[in-house]
């Protein structure tokens, strides 16, 4: 490849100082006859290496990220704030006769709209380094530092989404939304807190002190909540693609494991019959026990519902600052991602009291979403920077971006937790209720239309 000479070259963007007319590409990868390049700042190698690691940050961030393509995901070029249209319904005249007229006005199709917000300051990761030209050079060190700067921005943009699943399921549908109400065209409904008396075996999901029999257990009840709730979406007439379910990679491994013999009882009639073991007379489901499915990216298919697994499960409590504006480890990002997901804030409506347990955990167990539950905002992607301090001899590099989330439709989302009540009695019968585990997760309800009732809205 041959550079064209003069003031003419790159399509006549003006005088970039006497272009080379024999720059050979094949011979000069890293470019570093720079006259070429882009104004501003000395000439030499180093001109060339932020382009390049910025796509390989992008490109790791893609390839790490879990939650984000799963949900309602739009990129805004400018302003802070998104609103989607929730639709109600035309109107209906069960019988027509001759000679009536038909008579619209604007309460026959109401409509309302949800605010997505970004958040007020960007998430960002980071490192400072004393030589540039490592970057450049070397393909290991640059591609190391690229994966962990992608890899960080990923884990927490998963995080802050799980946070808002969890929302979703305890979020209470809208008195006013234009599809709830009576009558055989409204079945909006908001769908099921998973927990007991759904199942109590539901504790023992992810807890190290249940038995392998009680793991079991806990799957087949999680199993179960995945059937209900995909009966739940078709009895609200919504989506039943792009229907997923996280847990983590111990719940994942556990439902795998159904139906693999533990020992000779297991055995009964000379052969086992794993459910997720790829057997043609049990579905199919899975693949074969050969096969390890041990990447992240692995996921089953269940009644319709994606199965996936997660290190970035919201299981955690959050909600700890460190005092004084200071940030501890666990904290997602602003207040509103932050909640106890072990449901252990509210004094009496705790989701498990201390020394209920017997062999199973409090909190989030696993998450279950059609796509459409959740949105997630994005200002113009990825941006990376880097400064050369002179000073200090470094060179502090950035990659940054601004998001935001919300909760769309609460009632495509469901939870399920381990744990017993809210009112800490111990008792296995007892309804867990969406408000008490909301003060139980320290959460404070945020979904409400922003619209006027009417369309267009104001």
């Amino acid at each position: 490849m041959t550079y064209i000479a003069g003031n003419n070259a790159f399509g006549g963007v003006g005088n970039l100082g006497t272009v080379p007319s024999t720059v050979d590409l094949s011979n000069d990868p890293y470019r570093t006859t720079m006259n070429a390049g882009t104004p501003g700042g000395a000439n030499g190698t180093s001109k060339l290496w932020l382009p390049i690691w910025s796509g390989e940050v992008m490109y790791a961030y893609d390839q790490y990220r879990v939650f984000e393509p799963l949900v309602e995901s739009r990129t805004i070029a400018s302003g802070r704030s998104m609103e989607f249209p929730i639709m109600g319904q035309v109107a209906m005249k069960p019988a027509w006769f001759a000679g009536e007229e038909l008579l619209g006005s604007p309460q026959n199709h109401t409509t309302q709209t949800f605010s997505i917000n970004l958040d007020a300051r960007p998430i960002a990761s980071y490192f400072e380094l004393d030589n540039i030209d490592l970057m450049i050079t070397q393909w290991q060190y640059r591609q190391e530092l690229a994966r962990q700067a992608g890899q960080t921005l990923a884990n927490a943009r998963d995080l802050q989404i799980g946070a808002y699943i969890v929302r979703a399921g305890l979020e209470d549908i809208l008195g006013a939304d234009p599809r709830a109400g009576a009558g055989w065209n409204k079945s909006l409904a908001g769908s099921t807190l998973y927990g007991s008396p759904f199942s109590a075996k539901l504790e023992y999901l992810d807890s190290a002190a249940a038995t392998d029999a009680d793991r079991a257990d806990g799957a087949l009840a999680l199993l179960a909540a995945i059937e209900d709730f995909m009966v739940h979406l078709q009895e609200i007439n919504a989506s039943t693609d792009g229907v997923y379910c996280s847990v983590t990679p111990q719940t994942f491994h556990d439902i795998r494991a159904l139906g693999v013999a533990r020992d000779t009882g297991d055995l009964g009639g000379g052969a086992g019959r794993p459910f997720f073991g790829g057997v043609a007379d049990a579905g199919g489901l899975g693949a074969g026990l050969r096969d390890g499915m041990f990447a992240l990216q692995d996921s089953l298919e269940y009644m319709s519902c994606r199965i996936i697994k997660t290190n970035h499960m919201p299981n955690f409590d959050a909600t700890n600052t460190g005092g004084a504006g200071a940030y501890d480890e666990n904290v997602i990002g602003e207040a509103r991602y932050n909640l106890d997901f072990t449901g252990q804030q509210g004094g009496a409506n705790v989701i498990m009291k201390a020394g209920d347990a017997t062999k199973g955990t409090t909190g989030v167990k696993a998450c279950l979403w059609q796509s459409k539950a959740v949105a997630s905002l994005g200002l113009q992607g990825m941006k990376v920077d880097t400064v050369e301090d002179v000073r200090r001899n470094t060179n502090f590099t950035v990659a940054s971006m601004m998001a935001g989330t919300g909760v769309l439709r609460p009632e495509c989302a469901a939870l399920v937790v381990g744990g017993f009540d809210n009112s800490g009695s111990g008792a296995a019968g007892t309804v867990i209720t969406r408000a008490a585990t909301k003060l139980a997760f320290g959460m404070t309800s945020e979904y409400a239309n922003t619209g006027s009732g009417t369309f267009p809205y104001a």
